[in-house]
Protein backbone atom coordinates (compact mmCIF):
# COMPACT_ATOMS: atom_id res chain seq x y z
CA UNK A 1 0.00 0.00 0.00
CA UNK A 2 1.40 3.39 -1.02
CA UNK A 3 0.51 7.04 -0.84
CA UNK A 4 0.99 8.60 -4.26
CA UNK A 5 1.89 12.30 -4.15
CA UNK A 6 1.63 14.47 -7.25
CA UNK A 7 3.19 17.93 -7.09
CA UNK A 8 1.62 19.72 -10.04
CA UNK A 9 3.21 22.95 -11.23
CA UNK A 10 1.10 23.16 -14.39
CA UNK A 11 -2.27 23.37 -12.67
CA UNK A 12 -4.05 23.40 -16.04
CA UNK A 13 -3.66 19.60 -15.91
CA UNK A 14 -5.57 19.23 -12.62
CA UNK A 15 -8.91 18.25 -14.19
CA UNK A 16 -7.25 15.74 -16.52
CA UNK A 17 -5.35 14.19 -13.63
CA UNK A 18 -8.46 13.88 -11.46
CA UNK A 19 -10.40 12.39 -14.38
CA UNK A 20 -7.62 9.85 -14.93
CA UNK A 21 -7.57 8.88 -11.25
CA UNK A 22 -11.33 8.27 -11.28
CA UNK A 23 -11.18 6.31 -14.55
CA UNK A 24 -8.45 4.09 -13.12
CA UNK A 25 -10.47 3.27 -10.00
CA UNK A 26 -8.72 5.47 -7.46
CA UNK A 27 -11.34 6.02 -4.77
CA UNK A 28 -10.37 9.46 -3.52
CA UNK A 29 -7.67 12.06 -3.28
CA UNK A 30 -6.86 15.21 -1.36
CA UNK A 31 -5.79 18.39 -3.13
CA UNK A 32 -3.74 21.06 -1.38
CA UNK A 33 -2.68 24.50 -2.52
CA UNK A 34 1.11 24.51 -2.27
CA UNK A 35 4.22 26.46 -3.08
CA UNK A 36 7.76 25.26 -3.57
CA UNK A 37 10.55 26.54 -1.39
CA UNK A 38 12.34 28.39 -4.21
CA UNK A 39 9.16 30.20 -5.20
CA UNK A 40 8.43 31.10 -1.57
CA UNK A 41 11.91 32.58 -1.27
CA UNK A 42 11.57 34.46 -4.56
CA UNK A 43 8.15 35.87 -3.69
CA UNK A 44 8.97 36.44 -0.02
CA UNK A 45 10.75 39.76 -0.36
CA UNK A 46 14.35 38.54 -0.12
CA UNK A 47 15.50 40.71 -3.04
CA UNK A 48 18.24 42.31 -0.93
CA UNK A 49 20.16 39.02 -0.92
CA UNK A 50 21.99 38.70 -4.30
CA UNK A 51 21.52 34.95 -4.66
CA UNK A 52 17.75 35.21 -4.23
CA UNK A 53 17.55 38.02 -6.77
CA UNK A 54 19.27 35.77 -9.32
CA UNK A 55 16.91 32.96 -8.39
CA UNK A 56 13.97 35.25 -9.07
CA UNK A 57 15.22 35.89 -12.58
CA UNK A 58 15.49 32.15 -13.23
CA UNK A 59 12.11 31.20 -11.79
CA UNK A 60 9.95 34.13 -12.86
CA UNK A 61 6.25 34.43 -12.10
CA UNK A 62 4.91 31.81 -14.49
CA UNK A 63 3.64 29.40 -11.80
CA UNK A 64 3.98 30.91 -8.32
CA UNK A 65 1.69 28.28 -6.78
CA UNK A 66 1.08 24.62 -7.45
CA UNK A 67 -1.24 21.84 -6.35
CA UNK A 68 -0.25 18.82 -4.32
CA UNK A 69 -2.56 15.85 -4.80
CA UNK A 70 -2.25 12.75 -2.67
CA UNK A 71 -4.08 9.47 -2.48
CA UNK A 72 -3.59 6.05 -0.92
CA UNK A 73 -3.60 3.16 -3.36
CA UNK A 74 -3.72 -0.31 -1.83
CA UNK A 75 -2.61 -2.25 -4.91
CA UNK A 76 1.08 -1.71 -5.75
CA UNK A 77 0.52 -2.71 -9.38
CA UNK A 78 -2.19 -0.04 -9.68
CA UNK A 79 0.29 2.58 -8.42
CA UNK A 80 2.56 1.74 -11.36
CA UNK A 81 -0.33 1.83 -13.84
CA UNK A 82 -1.64 5.15 -12.50
CA UNK A 83 1.82 6.73 -12.59
CA UNK A 84 2.37 5.58 -16.18
CA UNK A 85 -1.02 6.89 -17.27
CA UNK A 86 -0.48 10.26 -15.57
CA UNK A 87 2.84 10.62 -17.40
CA UNK A 88 0.90 10.16 -20.65
CA UNK A 89 -1.64 12.81 -19.60
CA UNK A 90 1.01 15.50 -19.16
CA UNK A 91 1.96 16.93 -22.54
CA UNK A 92 5.49 15.92 -23.58
CA UNK A 93 6.52 19.55 -24.05
CA UNK A 94 5.56 20.37 -20.44
CA UNK A 95 7.16 17.44 -18.64
CA UNK A 96 10.33 19.24 -17.48
CA UNK A 97 8.32 21.96 -15.70
CA UNK A 98 5.02 20.26 -14.99
CA UNK A 99 5.86 18.72 -11.62
CA UNK A 100 6.67 15.28 -10.28
CA UNK A 101 5.25 12.26 -8.46
CA UNK A 102 6.54 10.14 -5.61
CA UNK A 103 5.27 7.37 -3.38
CA UNK A 104 5.54 6.72 0.34
CA UNK A 105 4.78 3.31 1.88
CA UNK A 106 1.67 3.26 4.08
CA UNK A 107 1.59 0.84 6.99
CA UNK A 108 -2.07 1.12 7.95
CA UNK A 109 -5.17 3.20 7.41
CA UNK A 110 -6.99 3.89 10.67
CA UNK A 111 -10.48 5.38 10.27
CA UNK A 112 -11.94 7.64 12.95
CA UNK A 113 -15.10 5.54 13.09
CA UNK A 114 -15.67 1.82 13.17
CA UNK A 115 -17.83 0.96 10.18
CA UNK A 116 -19.25 -2.05 12.05
CA UNK A 117 -20.66 0.07 14.89
CA UNK A 118 -22.99 2.69 13.45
Amino acid sequence: MNALFIVLNKTDYLDDILKTLVEMGVGGATILESQGMARAIVHGGYDHIPLFGSLKMLIGDEHPYNKTIFTVIENDELVDLVAAKLREVIDERDKPNSGFMFTVPVGRIIPFTDKNHR
